[in-house]
């Protein structure tokens, strides 16, 4: 597969109220419940429960969905996203949120994890070496990412009658701006001095990541 080309998404540039939108989240929904996205982040973070008492951090927590989950699952626990949209109304009360440019914060984010899903893909160059600067402040990295390939362009062409225009189109983008065997490690600059990192991908087109603080 070649280079990855990172081009903008329909979803980002609609409003947050957008009837499109609306309906594109639904579809991310199911498609994140296909790929089995947020039950692996969830399994793993079960597994970790020293480190998420230090507090839970998502970047690009778009609906909200997972964040809620997480809040859920570690009650006593900061949980706290990071997106461009408004805070969601359904957002449980014990989830922080903070919205705007996640490089304009003035402190940068801390906790004991760090949630990336299907978010990472969006950026290059300087700006995925800057998230990996952010790092730095974590002990636990969990990323599900979409892997680049022409089998995961297969198994989205077969939703197409399920999905809308803007799913259709933010799909195919996502895939050729995704990820293959030890990018997201080198694109961020995440040393193996440092960071301990498991990786592997699924048949339905996921790119997972772990990475343990060494």
């Amino acid at each position: 597969m070649g280079k990855r080309i990172v081009l903008p998404e329909l979803l980002d540039r609609l409003p947050a109220d957008d009837p499109e939108a609306l309906r594109s989240r639904r579809d991310l929904r199911r498609i994140n419940a296909l790929m089995g996205n947020e039950s692996w982040i969830c399994r793993t973070i079960r597994k970790f429960p020293e480190i998420a008492a230090k507090g839970i951090v998502e970047f690009g927590s778009g609906d909200g969905i997972l964040l809620g989950k997480l809040a859920r699952m570690f009650p006593h626990s900061r949980v706290t996203g990071f997106d461009l949209a408004p805070r969601p109304a359904s957002l449980v009360k014990n989830a922080a949120w903070m919205q705007g440019d996640l490089f304009s914060q003035i402190d940068p984010p801390t906790g004991g994890i760090l949630v990336a899903n299907l978010f990472l893909h969006h950026f290059e160059g300087e700006s995925l070496n800057r998230l990996g600067t952010f790092c730095e402040k974590f002990d636990l990295l969990i990323f599900n990412e979409p892997e680049r390939g022409p089998f995961p362009h297969v198994l989205g062409k077969l939703m197409t009658p399920m999905i809308n225009r803007v799913t259709r189109h933010d799909m195919h983008v996502s895939i050729d701006a995704g990820f293959q065997t030890g990018e997201i490690a080198e694109l961020m600059n995440l040393s193996a001095k440092c960071w301990e990192i498991q990786e592997h991908s699924t048949w339905r087109g996921a790119r997972r990541v772990l990475g343990c603080r060494v």
